[in-house]
C-alpha cells in the first residue's frame, strides 16, 4: 500500500477538477468526492492504522497537506464562482441595486435588567460587593436560619415551591446572607441579584417568578442612622435628587426593628393621584437592622455586632422608574413594547 502515490494523485485530480469546474453545484460535488466522510482523502487517512508505523509519520503528513491544500483550492475556487454570478446578475438586470437596505433590529436588555445593573452599579459605588446564591435553596437557609418559624405562612406549601430532600426555590434572595455569614467574620457588605420564585397568582402587580436584589452590611458599629442614610442616597440616585423619602414602621422576621421606605409619588411629587392612591407616597422596598436569632444562626456575637439589610424588587422599581402599569408587559415580548426603553 502505497498512501504517498495515492494522496498525489488524489491532490493532482482534485486540482484539475476545481480548476475547470464552473457552477458552485459542481463545487460542492467534488468537495463530498474528496473530503466527504467516505470521500477520496477521508478513506485514506482511515488507512494510516495499517501503514509501516515508520512510514506512517510521513504518510500522514503527505495527506493533511493534500487534504488542506484541496480545502483551500475550494474555498478560492467558491469566492470567484460567487463573485462572477454576482458581475452576471448585476449586468443581466437581475439585481435591482436601487431597492434600500434591509434594517436589521439591534437587540437590547430586557428594562428589568437594565435597571437592575443600574441598581447593582449604585450600591458598588457605595462600597457593596455583589455575590450570588443558589436558586434551588435549603429550607434551613431560606426560612429557619431568618427567623422564619415552622409554622410561618411563608412555609405553606401554597406559598412556596418545594423539592425533595428539604430544598425549595429560593422565595428571596435572603439565604445569601445567611451563605456570606457563614463564610466570613465580618465586616460583610454585599448586595445579592437573583431570581425568586413564590406560588403567587400573575396579575398586574405579581408574578411566580420575579427579580430581587438583597443588600446586607455588617459590622461592629453599624447603626438605623446607616441603613436610612444608604436608602435615601440610593433612592434620590435612582429617581431623582427631588425625591423625599420616609420609613414607615412594619415587620420582617429576619429585622428587627423593620421599615419600608417610601418615595414621594413621582407623578404628582407627593400631592396626591391615582398612583399614590391619594396618599403622595410610593413603596419601593422593605428594610431593617438584621435580626439577633439571625446573628446567633452563623455564628455571630449579637452582643458585639450589628448591622442592617433590605430588599426590594426589581421589577416593581423598573414600574416605577419608566411609568409601567403592568408588570406582565414585562415579558410578554412585545417588540411594540419593549423598544420604547
Amino acid at each position: 500500500m502505497d498512501l504517498h502515490d495515492d494522496a498525489a494523485g488524489a491532490k493532482e485530480h482534485a486540482c484539475a477538477e476545481i480548476a475547470s469546474c464552473e457552477s458552485l453545484e459542481d463545487l460542492d460535488s467534488i468537495r463530498i468526492r474528496y473530503l466527504g466522510r467516505k470521500g477520496a482523502l477521508t478513506l485514506l487517512l482511515r488507512k494510516l492504522g495499517q501503514v509501516d508505523p515508520e512510514a506512517r509519520k510521513s504518510a500522514g503528513k503527505l495527506l493533511n497537506e493534500a487534504r488542506d491544500a484541496i480545502a483551500s483550492l475550494l474555498e478560492s475556487r467558491k469566492q470567484e464562482l460567487r463573485e462572477r454570478k454576482y458581475a452576471s446578475d448585476l449586468s443581466a438586470g437581475s439585481i435591482d441595486v436601487t431597492l434600500p437596505g434591509r434594517i436589521f433590529s439591534i437587540g437590547k436588555l430586557n428594562p428589568v435588567l437594565r435597571v437592575m445593573d443600574e441598581i447593582l452599579q449604585i450600591f458598588v459605588g457605595m462600597g457593596f460587593t455583589p455575590v450570588e446564591g443558589p436558586e434551588i435553596e435549603t429550607e434551613y437557609n431560606n426560612f429557619d436560619a431568618l427567623n422564619f418559624p415552622p409554622g410561618h405562612p411563608s412555609r405553606d406549601e401554597h406559598d412556596s415551591f418545594y423539592v425533595d430532600g428539604g430544598f425549595c426555590l429560593r422565595t428571596h434572595t435572603s439565604p445569601a446572607q445567611i451563605r456570606v455569614m457563614k463564610s466570613q467574620p465580618p465586616p460583610v457588605r454585599v448586595v445579592v441579584p437573583g431570581l425568586c420564585h413564590r406560588r403567587d397568582t400573575p396579575d398586574a402587580s405579581h408574578l411566580m417568578s420575579f427579580y430581587q436584589i438583597e443588600g446586607l452590611y455588617v459590622d461592629y458599629d453599624v447603626s438605623l442612622a446607616h441603613l436610612k442614610g444608604t436608602l435615601a442616597a440610593f433612592a434620590r440616585e435612582v429617581f431623582g435628587e427631588e425625591t423625599r423619602v420616609r420609613f414607615r414602621p412594619h415587620y420582617f422576621p429576619f429585622t428587627e426593628p423593620s421599615a419600608e421606605l417610601d418615595i414621594s409619588c413621582l407623578v404628582c411629587g407627593g400631592k396626591g393621584c391615582r398612583l399614590c392612591k391619594r396618599t403622595g407616597w410610593l413603596e419601593v422596598l422593605g428594610a431593617g437592622m438584621v435580626h439577633p436569632n439571625v446573628f446567633r444562626q452563623v455564628g455571630y456575637d449579637e452582643r458585639k455586632v450589628t448591622g442592617f439589610a433590605f430588599g426590594m424588587g426589581v421589577e416593581r422599581l423598573t414600574m416605577l422608574k419608566h411609568g409601567i402599569g403592568d408588570i406582565r408587559l414585562l415579558y410578554e415580548n412585545d417588540s411594540r413594547f419593549l423598544k420604547q426603553f
